[in-house]
């Protein structure tokens, strides 16, 4: 295991006595990482589907009503990775990993016992919400950001794998586990699953490398001999303050860029299974879509790190990657409608590839283009724009549907919104304080 992590991160083996010795510190971050995000990624939206239809039934909300907490934990996570970023910087991710598994656990076991529609926007919107995201990708991705940068892509990625492999596992388990007990045991089920799966990686985060005396991607004495520091060393002296961040118009478009190409995880995790069920398909065929999607989203996340780092073009395949989702939305619709399965199938497979570079593309750029220095305050800062503009979409989508009776339009206008998402990401370049301008002539 130690071999292959090493052998996936910088291209090449060592001697397996030397990995038993030298194992760079940083690579048991990546594992800390993935199962971080197996759970923050996983409550809060692999398994949301799941539990609608069988929630709704039983209290009589709409589905608008039943979306409204991922709407308001849109802004509380905003806020939140607000207030923690800069400190994240200062303090490293531990305090706040732990401290955000126990209210992530507590909340879900509450959960189980919600009988009115404020418990559910209060428990889900704001205390599991908070816990979730000082587990969550803020952390875990800045703590890497500052850990990699000549492997960042591949790093960054393989943590991200955790995202998808909640598809994989969590959602089908869910689906089981809600069909075969009931919803409220399934929460209380998810709430033990987090305490033991998110206090250990948690207990070994650690801020920096050079906190130990240590280098970014396990860079030696003789490496800096070499020359091949130097990209580190310019990432971390170019880094911009968050005040010089937001002074700048990449900022902006970056926000707008990112919240138009992410938007459709949020619609379709939430609103795949019902989709499918409105459709005339079984909850357990609905159900293995999410699967469908996670796969390949899972297994191409290694794929986008490699590219990333060997090719040295994050903004082109950001843009690859958005269009990708877009095409396969549109297949989706399409298929939905004709009832063509395969061609379903086919769609949700291509949203999968998609969405396995959003993660790691957009990491990557945001530490390009601000690097690593202050990147937990500049991400922090950008959280309010990026989460508050995208969390309308979710009810936006249930509105819709409570309005019209089908999900084809709002699902079509998120296509629409990653195509418009590839243009900007490829007018981007890198900021430029002088001038302050986000784009830039060719």
């Amino acid at each position: 295991m130690r071999e292959s992590c090493a052998a996936i991160i910088n291209g090449a083996p060592l001697p397996a006595e030397k990995i038993l010795q030298k194992i760079y510190y940083g690579y048991w971050l990546i594992i800390g990482a993935f199962f971080a995000e197996f759970i923050s990624v996983g409550i809060q939206n692999y398994i949301i589907g799941p539990f609608m239809i069988p929630m709704i039934d039983d209290f009589g909300w709409t589905r608008a009503e039943y979306t409204l907490p991922r709407t308001v934990g849109g802004f509380v996570t905003a806020a939140t990775g607000f207030i923690i970023g800069s400190y994240l910087d200062q303090w490293g991710p531990k305090k706040f990993m732990v401290f955000g598994a126990l209210i992530l656990s507590v909340s879900l076991y509450l959960l189980s016992e919600i009988t009115e529609l404020w418990h559910w926007v209060i428990l889900n919107g704001v205390i599991l919400t908070i816990g979730a995201a000082l587990v969550g990708n803020l952390v875990v991705n800045v703590t890497l950001i500052k850990w990699f940068v000549d492997f960042r892509g591949r790093a960054i990625a393989l943590a991200a794998m955790g995202v998808s492999f909640a598809g994989v596992i969590l959602t089908p388990f869910t689906t089981w586990a809600i069909d075969t007990y009931s919803w409220r045991f399934t929460w209380q089920l998810l709430a033990l699953l987090t305490l033991v799966l998110v206090i250990p990686p948690a207990l070994i985060m650690r801020r920096s490398p050079e906190d130990y005396g240590l280098q970014p991607d396990g860079r030696t004495k003789g490496d800096d001999q070499k020359g091949l520091t130097k990209n580190a060393i310019v990432d971390f002296n170019r880094s911009l303050t968050r005040r010089q961040a937001l002074s700048t118009k990449t900022f902006y478009w970056l926000v707008i860029a990112f919240t138009l190409f992410t938007i459709s995880i949020q619609v379709m995790l939430l609103q795949t299974v019902p989709l499918m069920t409105d459709a005339g398909y079984d909850r357990k065929t609905a159900a293995l879509m999410i699967t469908v999607i996670s796969v390949p989203a899972m297994l191409a996340k290694p794929v986008w790190g490699w590219l990333i780092d060997g090719l040295q073009q994050p903004r082109l395949l950001a843009a690859v990657s958005s269009l990708v989702s877009a095409s396969a939305l549109f297949i989706i619709v399409y298929a939905t409608n004709g009832n063509h399965l395969g061609l379903l199938i086919v769609g949700f497979l291509l949203l999968g590839l998609g969405w396995g570079g959003m993660i790691p593309l957009q990491e990557v750029i945001w530490a390009a283009f601000f690097g690593r220095r202050h990147i937990g305050a500049v991400r922090g800062a950008a959280m309010p724009f990026m989460i508050c503009l995208g969390s309308i979409a979710p009810i936006a989508t249930s509105y819709y549907y409570d309005v019209v009776g089908d999900y084809n339009g709002a699902i079509m206008t998120v296509g629409l919104a990653n195509l418009i998402s590839s243009v900007i990401i490829m007018l981007i370049k890198m900021p430029s304080l002088s001038s302050n301008q986000g784009f830039e002539k060719r």
